[in-house]
């Protein structure tokens, strides 16, 4: 069941947005060579209880970290870890999640370490403009499969692939509600999108195919030949104006 918010809901989410966007973006002024991902998970817990929030990944489902941290060919949901060490050149997905008064923000953004190469920097430019265009497609009217069309069509214009394993969602109390909001689709398919909806749009871009395997510790997923993958995402509502984006600053 999709659980829609009043204009007054969706207010108050934007502290929740707020928290989650600052998080990241101090996360992400961190990156650097010679960093741990353990060090930025450590950084992203205090922005986040430092005014008053709840990392909202940590302990959910058992995971043990405030952000996920996923490098080069990790596609999602790495593991903080004190022996993972940013390395230059290297490209880095941190998803980072707050909640605030019960409700929870969540966004996630691909930073480079230094210096990276050409076809790295052009994955992440056009992972993120497929995000924008999917939520560009976030109107009332439409469908969730005009989103999912949006996303695809930028990505596999410029010659990438689109995860379809893992997608985006809704958003509220819960991180996880529905719907699923999937990175592919067809125009004028799937659940009509109304006023109130509030949706994480999350596309995750591989360079090379879209196969993606799972890791034996249960959460970090990768891509299954090796290539690098992009992550962007936004919480975002849904009003009779358009979409407008609850995670940021």
């Amino acid at each position: 069941m999709v659980i829609l918010k009043t204009p007054a809901e969706i207010d108050a989410m934007k502290e929740a947005g707020r928290l989650s966007a600052k998080a990241l973006r101090v996360v992400g002024e961190a990156v650097r060579p010679g960093i741990s991902t353990l060090e930025l998970d450590a950084l992203a817990e205090e922005v986040i209880r430092s005014e008053g929030g709840i990392p909202a990944f940590k302990g959910y489902g058992g995971f043990p970290g405030t952000i996920c941290a996923s490098v080069n060919e990790e596609v999602v949901h790495g593991i903080p870890s004190a022996k993972v060490i940013l390395q230059p050149g290297d490209i880095i997905s941190i998803d980072t999640g707050a909640i605030v008064d019960g409700w929870v923000g969540d966004n996630a953004q691909t930073f480079p370490v230094g210096k990276i190469s050409p076809d790295k920097k052009r994955l992440l430019e056009v992972t993120e403009q497929s995000m924008w265009a999917g939520i560009g497609a976030a109107r009332p009217g439409n469908h969730l499969g005009d989103i999912g069309f949006a996303i695809q069509s930028v990505a596999e214009a410029a010659g990438y692939s689109v995860v379809r394993e893992y997608t985006g969602h809704g958003v509220g109390r819960d991180m996880h509600e529905e719907p699923s909001v999937f990175n592919f689709g067809r125009k004028h398919t799937g659940l009509e999108l109304c006023e109130g909806m509030v949706l994480a749009i999350e596309p995750m871009v591989n360079m090379g195919k879209r196969k993606v395997r799972s890791m034996p510790d249960g959460w970090l997923v990768c891509t299954r030949d090796g290539k690098p993958s992009a992550h962007f995402e936004k919480t975002i509502a849904i009003t009779a104006d358009g979409p407008i984006v609850l995670t940021q600053e």
